[in-house]
């Protein structure tokens, strides 16, 4: 199992090590001491899954008072994972698959984001706190720099409507 760090302080790619023989594959998805020798320490309280159509865009979102983190993985299809850090407004992306296994660590400050490359996609996602709809808070998919790999996404009203991330970053006093 392999731990990359990426250029955002503490999100972590994880690739886990598949085994794969004649009747298909098996791997770990959670296993407290090797993600902890990995640098993540987490309790999960909260999984969730999802199941989105091609070019569906959900995001930015992330909890005010209840922040969760966050560990994603695709079980259906691809999409493109983001973790947008709120304090500076930097991002990072990356592919994740059923193809390819890796996860995507998001710690507790960043806003989470993706989109669907395929056909469908379904993402799986542990969090470390419960959700509580009165504490999201979230900003605009397309006002944080992110390189999109879809022309034009499926938005839902609600992520249609959100702050753009200067101005939740002024809310915030950031």
């Amino acid at each position: 199992m392999r731990f990359l760090p990426t250029e955002l302080p503490g999100v972590t790619l994880i690739e886990p090590d598949v085994h794969r023989d004649a009747r298909g594959f098996f791997l770990e998805t959670w296993h407290l001491r090797k993600y902890r020798e990995g640098g993540i320490d987490a309790q999960f309280v909260q999984t969730n899954q999802s199941r989105s159509a091609r070019s569906t865009l959900r995001g930015l979102h992330a909890q005010l008072r209840k922040p969760q983190g966050k560990l994603v993985r695709a079980v259906e299809g691809e999409l493109f994972d983001v973790a947008v850090d709120l304090r500076t407004g930097r991002w990072v992306g990356v592919t994740l698959s059923a193809e390819n296994f890796r996860q995507l660590w998001i710690p507790p400050q960043y806003l989470h984001g993706f989109c669907v490359l395929s056909e469908f996609a379904q993402m799986e996602y542990a969090c470390t706190d419960f959700y509580d709809r009165a504490d999201e808070i979230g900003a605009r998919w397309d006002s944080a720099g992110i390189d999109w790999p879809i022309p034009e996404p499926l938005l839902s009203a609600k992520d249609a409507a959100l702050p753009t991330l200067t101005e939740l970053r002024k809310s915030l006093g950031a």
